[in-house]
């Protein structure tokens, strides 16, 4: 299988794929989108800032930690979905 890599922009739903690839792809195609985090100048990226956490006398609870996940998180994150 032969992989083809550029980048392009959705408009109206629409991936616009440069015309040296349009004769060499078949019909039907798989697609993957990676969305880039740097686009026309803005930082799409969320930015974050460092945090003081104070963990001296914080016990952590396995099993707890786990009964959270399992009431809060899809079924599918955490290896229930059937």
């Amino acid at each position: 299988m032969k992989a083809y890599e550029f980048n392009s922009v959705i408009h109206e739903g629409m991936i616009h794929i440069p015309e040296q690839y349009k004769d060499k792809l078949p019909l039907s195609v798989r697609v993957i989108i990676y969305p880039n985090t740097f686009v026309s100048g803005v930082d799409n990226r969320k930015k974050f800032t460092a945090m003081k956490l104070k963990t001296k006398n914080f016990v952590f609870n396995r099993d707890e930690a786990n009964e959270r996940n399992r009431r809060f998180l899809p079924e599918a994150l955490h290896g229930n979905a059937e």
